[in-house]
């Protein structure tokens, strides 16, 4: 078959199962768009900013566990999807991004809208290409894909000149392909997976510490499994939050800086800590120094650049994390033991509860309701922030890839598009954002395309006038001055913004308007639904541990 270079691009996205991409036109990408118009296997969404294309990928393939697509132009298209590429990159999200790029003969000379962006996202792409072969095209794609999607997910770019789109080729799609220098290790070595479970077998206070490397690797099952086997304790970090039931009564809470108090006192007294698909990110060690001084530790990780980065383990096992539980769930006998540990855990779950007091709506109060609404069902997506963190302690997830978070890059304005993304995903889904009144702001315009599209995402404004976590700081750090946080004056009316684009906005004060507002929300079904909820302007999310301090410094409350 012969076909521009244009037309083999979205022919092999079709042959890689895409049915969608998140895009915006411009000059350079002109002939994929033209061959886009001409075929109706893929969908395209139109997004209003790149960035929301980026996150909308990233939140389409957090939710569905497939890989999302991105297409923007040259310059400044491709450079408006370099904070979302960076938040894929470091929470491990497969997608990949596709840029226009300035014709061949044009590259180097600073033309019109020219960017190097393979250079500007070397340092936050797991890989990426500058297409100069049109005939190169279907196996760069085949390459991307794989490499996107295998070992340590991760965002890979394609970065496609203009006079390459308007090639024509001989198309052929390759039906394998062999990279040599990319082998990730998918049987964690025979020894180490032995003396873990030994390690195992004879431990007195043992915590599983898990994160979103269960969630990539499909692991659940093997977690939970491995939980029950030997009565094991679970924590699981923000980007783990679905990996095990948090219903269970194993189960510990998120531990770190807002993490439950049990979580932090068990990690800080285990002589034991299983960490499989974590990285032990400052948020939750805080101080390496005195982080879990009594244990030991087990590191399972598919990354070998993961292991001993921060803390060195006793055992360190590389390998894909469902193989790795497996194996070691061969050589682990039933444990009911424990018993003086899960009694400790017990006291401080009775004695250091997530809970919160005082006047006014809180918006510990509205999670919980949404909660409440959702029959724990949905899938909920967060800003960043104190809304995020609030979602994280009060709505408790049990199933994997129900909760949406941009944990390492802390992306502010990332929920929403996520949110569409997510919807476009699993359009039967319940989708929730929860958001705060400056995140939501960073990608408003993105109402344009979920009201365009029909798709009823719900958007939850934690509205208290402030950038509340870093207000939060500023309280308890800053003598309370608050320098550059309070959005009070100049905050919009959420409610005719969302009615301005033609979705429905709502607002509430007051608790016993709380339910209402949602149930009305949840009976929308053709287009985004905003609630603007009025909370107490200094609530703070506890428990807290300063950032780079130990647990004997967290306030509880």
């Amino acid at each position: 078959m012969r076909m521009t270079g244009a037309q083999a691009l979205l022919e092999s996205l079709k042959r890689e199962g895409v049915d969608v991409i998140f895009g915006y036109p411009g000059g350079q990408v002109l002939p994929i768009y033209d061959a886009l118009y001409q075929q109706d296997a893929i969908r395209h969404i139109l997004v209003r900013h790149e960035q929301g294309a980026a996150h909308m990928a990233d939140g389409y393939a957090r939710a569905s566990g497939r890989v999302g697509v991105c297409l923007a132009t040259s310059g400044p298209g491709a450079t408006n999807l370099v904070t979302g590429i960076a938040t894929a990159y470091m929470d491990s999200i497969p997608i990949v991004a596709i840029t226009g790029q300035v014709p061949t003969f044009a590259i180097g000379r600073d033309s019109f809208q020219e960017a190097d962006i393979t250079g500007i996202t070397m340092p936050v792409t797991k890989h990426n290409y500058l297409v100069r072969d049109a005939s190169r095209l279907p196996t760069i794609v085949k390459e991307a894909f794989f490499i996107a999607s295998t070992g340590r997910p991760g965002p890979v770019l394609i970065d496609v000149p203009g006079d390459i789109s308007r090639e024509e080729i001989e198309f052929h799609y390759p039906e394998t392909i062999e990279l040599r220098a990319y082998r990730p290790t998918i049987k964690g070595h025979a020894l180490m997976i032995r003396r873990a479970a030994e390690l195992i077998a004879k431990a007195e206070r043992p915590v599983l510490y898990v994160g979103g490397g269960v969630i990539a690797s499909g692991a659940t099952k093997e977690l939970a499994e491995l939980a029950h086997r030997c009565h094991l304790p679970v924590t699981a970090t923000l980007m783990g939050k679905g990996s095990f039931d948090e219903t269970d009564p194993l189960f510990l809470g998120m531990p770190g800086m807002h993490g439950t108090a049990y979580a932090n006192y068990a990690l800080n007294e285990a002589d034991l800590i299983i960490a499989a698909g974590v990285r032990f990110d400052d948020r939750v060690t805080g101080k390496l120094a005195t982080f879990a001084p009594k244990a030991k530790f087990i590191h399972i990780d598919v990354d070998p650049a993961e292991i001993g980065k921060s803390v060195a383990p006793e055992i360190p096992i590389v390998g894909d994390i469902k193989y790795v539980l497996s194996a070691l769930l061969r050589k682990l006998e039933p444990r009911e033991d424990h018993l003086e540990w899960h009694d400790t855990i017990a006291g401080w779950k009775r004695d250091y509860p997530l809970r919160y007091t005082g006047d006014g709506l809180k918006p510990q109060f509205v999670v919980e309701q949404i909660y409440e609404v959702t029959k724990g069902e949905a899938i909920i997506c967060t800003e960043v922030g104190q809304a995020q963190m609030w979602s994280s302690q009060f709505y408790p997830c049990t199933r994997p890839r129900q909760f949406l978070s941009s944990g390492g890059l802390g992306t502010m304005g990332y929920g929403f598009p996520a949110a569409i993304g997510a919807q476009v995903a699993c359009p039967d889904a319940v989708v929730w954002d929860i958001a705060g009144d400056g995140s939501i702001q960073m990608n408003i315009q993105e109402l344009a395309t979920a009201v365009a599209n029909k798709l009823p995402v719900k958007v939850a404004i934690i509205n208290n006038g402030y950038l509340g976590m870093v207000r939060q700081w500023q309280e308890l750090f800053y003598g309370r001055r608050y320098s550059g946080t309070d959005l009070w004056v100049g905050t919009p009316d959420f409610v005719k913004v969302a009615e301005a684009y033609g979705a429905v906005g709502l607002r509430v004060k007051e608790e016993p308007e709380v339910m209402p507002a949602l149930r009305q929300a949840m009976e929308i079904t053709d287009r985004p639904c905003f609630i603007d909820f009025w909370v107490a302007r200094e609530e703070n999310v506890m428990p807290f541990v300063p950032a780079g301090g130990s647990i004997d410094q967290m306030m509880v409350d």
